[in-house]
């Protein structure tokens, strides 16, 4: 880490205490590398000889710093939009969040270090290489980022099924950062609190929800085609 390289993730074993391992975990927090305590049951399933209790996974994505991306859009003449992912795990759905959100003319996605799934070969596949043309930022938190974001003049929106506006409602036109979380769970509560407006997709039918990278590609377009006309 302290050379250069970037790591998708740490895993420490949960029974390892030394001067190493916190200085391991000062260095990951300095990165912005997530460490996860686990048994050496996982640490084993690598399958590697004499791993040692820990084992970092190099990162298949180059993470970019929120402010140097948001600069780089606006000194291109740009207008931002971002795309926030929250608590989305499943690998298939990010990639094609991924695809999505690239042929819509999204500049970036931000994710948090810990609760979204690992952006390795199978995501990169299944976005079609869409990860490895779009920026990705990796943060501590989004509640950092929305904080960031808002000192750019960005506004955050979030998607919300009880939401009094339709998507159709909000302004894409000006600098934007869409939220999406995961089926089960939504958007954080706390998160709520921070962004500018909620909308919804309207449904014809009482449904639950829509498969989360189907609406991303709903609002994406939504986006998309207000900023065209």
């Amino acid at each position: 880490m302290k050379n250069g390289e970037q790591l998708e993730r740490i895993y420490l074993q949960n029974t390892i205490s030394s001067d190493e391992t916190n200085e391991l975990k000062q260095v990951a927090a300095e990165f912005e590398v997530p460490v996860n305590k686990v048994p050496f049951e996982k640490i084993r399933n690598f399958n590697l000889e004499n791993p040692k209790g820990c084992i970092a996974i190099k990162s298949k994505i180059k993470y970019q710093n929120l402010q140097d991306v948001i600069s780089f859009i606006v000194e291109n003449g740009e207008t931002p939009l971002l795309l926030m992912l929250d608590g989305i795990t499943d690998i298939r759905n990010i990639g094609a969040l991924a695809r999505t959100a690239y042929c819509c003319g999204v500049q970036a996605i931000v994710i948090p270090e810990k609760g979204v799934g690992a952006l390795g070969e199978d995501a990169i596949t299944t976005s079609a290489g869409a990860l490895e043309n779009i920026a990705v930022c990796r943060v501590k938190t989004l509640h950092q980022a929305i904080d960031e974001m808002h000192l750019n003049g960005i506004k955050v929106f979030a998607s919300e099924m009880t939401a009094a506006e339709n998507v159709f409602d909000i302004d894409f036109k000006e600098p934007s950062a869409i939220i999406l979380g995961s089926e089960d769970k939504g958007i954080h509560p706390s998160l709520y609190k921070l962004c500018d407006a909620k909308f919804k997709i309207p449904m014809q039918k009482d449904f639950e929800s829509l498969n989360v990278s189907v609406a991303a590609g709903m609002i994406l377009y939504e986006a998309m085609k207000q900023r065209m006309i």
